[in-house]
């Protein structure tokens, strides 16, 4: 299929391009195989399904994939952020600046600490932590500052780490998005202080289920190996003569064998994952680019893992945007309300106004490793029939020609 753009030619045919089929592409999908059931069946006939061996072969695969000093398999990206949080002792009366454009997750992680998020701008080049707007909010109060890897892009990680250094302030990476991605030459989750992943089915790997915290500390992956599993301490034995003691508030936040398992099958095809998704959105960009009423990410390509393509179109334009994509096959979505404008979250006096332009214009478009190139196809030609029909000019009225849209 040509990127060319093609002379208009009728709505109808459009349309004939456009023909609404049964299968809808999603805008993301898990890739399984014989291998994760049969990691899965090792595990049903070892008969340990809990935490066990199994996760910490996958603590250790991970570990040794980002150069990391210290992993802790959990059961979500939730609680991995989480755990994190609450092993720096934030609580009540602390503040975390956050971006408000992100998963709600992010958010409820702090939320469940008691602690107060305090919603930041994001960059609109990249829809990444706008550093500026972060030093703006920082408070006697504030304690943390959790910058989010949108779509996989890592956050200017020198400017954040610096900022902590002066500051004082710990940083705690949602990098949901971005396991596998890195900043420059260096992996993320190699250098930070502490990293939060997700392994949820839709991440870049998936377990079924989980996350992961690494950091560089070893006091702090202490801390957390207990907290996870219900502040049990197996090397002290306590007065009660049991095998074990507890030492602290913990949680049932551990990773089961079973997840593990997945997740091991899955690191054997991760660099198949990674560049089968950078040839996607490089693909994208290169024919979206040429197209009027867009407007692209910038992505730091082959550094990140991408985890979603969002692009912007006018705020006007986009819900007619995401009907035509559907009477195409092709599904969309909207990643992500702003958290500062949800009722739980709203205090009624945030106010982020680049954030709420942006979440107007986003459109999330499919990304996965099994598309094939003529899924790739039918959503190049969905969104370029779209942008085509916007550019022609209104048939003539009352003897006044109407003006053609410019360019978004």
């Amino acid at each position: 299929m040509s990127d060319k753009l093609t002379e208009p030619g009728s709505w109808d045919e459009v349309q004939e391009v456009c023909v609404l089929t049964e299968r809808v592409l999603p805008i993301s999908r898990p890739y399984l195989s014989e291998d994760e059931l049969r990691g899965v069946r090792d595990v049903f006939e070892s008969h340990w399904l809990g935490q066990g061996s199994e996760v910490a072969a996958f603590e250790d695969a991970v570990g040794r994939y980002l150069g990391a000093k210290h992993v802790v398999a959990v059961s979500t990206g939730t609680t991995a952020l989480q755990l994190a949080l609450l092993a720096l002792d934030i609580g009540p009366g602390d503040e975390v600046i956050v971006p408000s454009l992100t998963f709600c997750a992010s958010v409820q992680a702090i939320t469940a600490c008691g602690a107060t998020p305090v919603f930041c701008e994001v960059a609109p080049n990249d829809l990444n932590i706008d550093v500026a707007d972060v030093k703006r909010r920082i408070t006697k109060r504030t304690k943390v500052i959790m910058p989010v890897h949108y779509c996989g892009n890592a956050c200017d990680m020198d400017a954040l780490l610096a900022l902590s250094k002066e500051t004082g302030i710990a940083i705690v990476e949602d990098a949901a998005h971005a396991f596998g991605s890195r900043y420059g030459e260096r992996m993320l989750g190699s250098f930070g202080q502490l990293t939060c992943f997700s392994f949820d089915p839709i991440k870049n790997i998936t377990c079924g289920e989980g996350g992961a915290i690494v950091t560089d500390r070893a006091e702090i992956a202490a801390q957390l190996r207990k907290m996870r599993f219900l502040g049990i301490d197996r090397n002290r034995p306590s007065g009660s003569g049991g095998e074990y003691d507890v030492v602290l508030q913990g949680y049932r936040f551990h990773m089961s064998n079973i997840n593990a398992a997945i997740g091991l099958a899955q690191m054997k095809r991760l660099e198949d994952f990674r560049r089968r998704k950078i040839a996607i959105v490089d693909r994208y960009n290169t024919v979206f680019a040429r197209l009027p009423y867009l407007s692209l990410l910038a992505w730091t390509l082959p550094e990140t893992f991408p985890f979603t393509y969002v692009l912007r179109i006018a705020a006007d334009r986009r819900e007619a945007f995401r009907d035509h994509l559907k009477s195409c096959g092709v599904g969309t979505g909207m990643h992500y309300p702003p958290n500062h404008l949800l009722s739980y979250f709203a205090n009624g006096t945030d106010r982020l106004p680049v954030t709420e332009k942006v979440a107007q214009e986003i459109v999330t478009l499919p990304l996965y490793y099994e598309m094939s190139d003529e899924d790739i196809d039918r959503v190049i030609e969905a969104v370029r029939s779209f942008c085509e029909e916007m550019a022609r000019p209104l048939p003539e009225a009352r003897g006044i020609t109407a003006i053609l849209p410019g360019r978004y």
